[in-house]
């Protein structure tokens, strides 16, 4: 690398966190913008696939990561209705030994915090950016006028980013969710991510969630489906009338639901779904949810993320004037990041919406053949992040 870049990240969420560890390791000054007074996470448990995982090893927190989550080989899910299993996706239908990472979102920022600190990259707190100028590489915001300017500056600040203008499709449902003791008598399976529908209108999910400190007890993520504009009758509604609800669709879980005892204990998830394309103007490139946000159906939203901080990494190393470094970033995400917004919106409907012929052609059609070969592999895939070979153009391989 011929010189040091002065480098602006707005935003410190997963991907926020990966590009500030990466690019300040490679040398470059690098200061992170967050609007909390200290930076936290936001959201629920996820799922950390094998492509986020290689991001993972990359940064030499994959053995930590891993140590925290919980291995899941299984994605599972019947219908009420029918009683047939509607969502049967295995790893290990891809590769032996194959696995996805079920962990609190708390304990992937953490783990991501703490070595974004120790890199060099300097924090920024209570700044909320509002606008940047992808000609003169500058920053304006709750903070004031920043340093600068900037060679490069990163939106990592989501969906909702001001800096990444172009309208976001609000989707229907979103969820309740609520992080709680996994019960080790409980009739779940601890290597499955399990849930229950009816129709497409109603969902719930049981997902191994680890644990957020070594040595402490394991958690799961508990899921409940809901259309956001039905979320206001639900907190005015007496709480036993969505618990008779929750207990209906799936039995075995009113151990869990008996442990819900406030409106407060269920965090509510929307949703939303668009691409922001360019992902590049000038000096300002866009990242993870900023660029291409998505339903969590897919379980993909951390992953891409952790993707395309690499990318752009590979693409700073290579390069130095912004308009290269932006060309190769968005060569080497744009295909994957194509294909699975394309799979998100087509899926999202089959799982969540008001529709009545989707869910009757999933349970009748689309779940037996999704048995028959190759629909297997394909499944565990598309899951895992690996359809469209995204660790291959960032000279990654899958596996350990």
């Amino acid at each position: 690398m011929d010189r040091s870049l002065n480098i602006a990240i707005a935003g410190a969420g997963i991907g926020g966190l990966a590009a500030a560890t990466l690019l300040a390791r490679a040398g470059h000054r690098v200061t992170v913008f967050d609007q909390f007074e200290a930076a936290r996470p936001v959201g629920s448990g996820l799922m950390l696939q094998e492509t986020g995982l290689a991001i993972l090893g990359a940064l030499g927190l994959r053995d930590k990561a891993e140590a925290l989550g919980s291995p899941i080989a299984r994605l599972w899910g019947i219908s009420s209705d029918t009683g047939r299993a509607v969502l049967d996706v295995r790893y290990d239908a891809l590769r032996p030994g194959l696995r996805g990472i079920g962990i609190q979102r708390s304990a992937v920022f953490t783990i991501l915090n703490e070595t974004a600190l120790a890199s060099g990259a300097a924090f920024v707190s209570s700044a909320r950016i509002t606008s940047a100028d992808p000609g003169t590489g500058t920053l304006t915001g709750s903070h004031g006028a920043a340093p600068g300017p900037f060679d490069i500056i990163i939106d990592a600040l989501g969906v909702r980013s001001p800096l990444a203008p172009s309208p976001a499709s609000e989707l229907p449902y979103g969820a309740l969710w609520a992080t709680l003791p996994w019960p080790d008598d409980g009739p779940f399976n601890p290597e499955a991510l399990e849930q229950r529908y009816h129709a497409a209108r109603q969902m719930t999910g049981v997902m191994p969630s680890g644990r957020l400190h070594a040595g402490d007890a394991l958690s799961l993520t508990y899921f409940w489906s809901i259309r956001g504009d039905a979320y206001d009758a639900f907190r005015a509604a007496p709480l036993d009338q969505w618990k008779d609800a929750a207990r209906t669709l799936w039995p075995e879980t009113a151990m869990l639901v008996d442990q819900i005892t406030d409106h407060k204990q269920l965090t509510f998830a929307r949703y939303r779904h668009r691409t922001h394309w360019p992902a590049a103007t000038g000096r300002l490139i866009h990242l993870g949810d900023s660029w291409h946000a998505a339903s969590p159906q897919l379980g993909q939203g951390a992953n891409m993320a952790l993707l395309d901080a690499y990318a752009l990494a590979r693409a700073v190393e290579a390069h130095s004037q912004p308009a290269d470094i932006a060309a190769m970033y968005v060569r080497q995400r744009a295909a994957h990041v194509r294909l699975f917004q394309l799979m998100t919106w087509a899926f999202t409907p089959v799982y969540q919406s008001d529709s009545n012929i989707l869910p009757w052609l999933r349970d009748w059609l689309a779940a037996p053949v999704s048995k028959l070969w190759p629909a297997p592999p394909i499944l565990a895939a598309l899951v895992s992040g690996g359809l469209g070979a995204p660790l291959k153009k960032l000279g990654l391989s899958a596996g350990r």
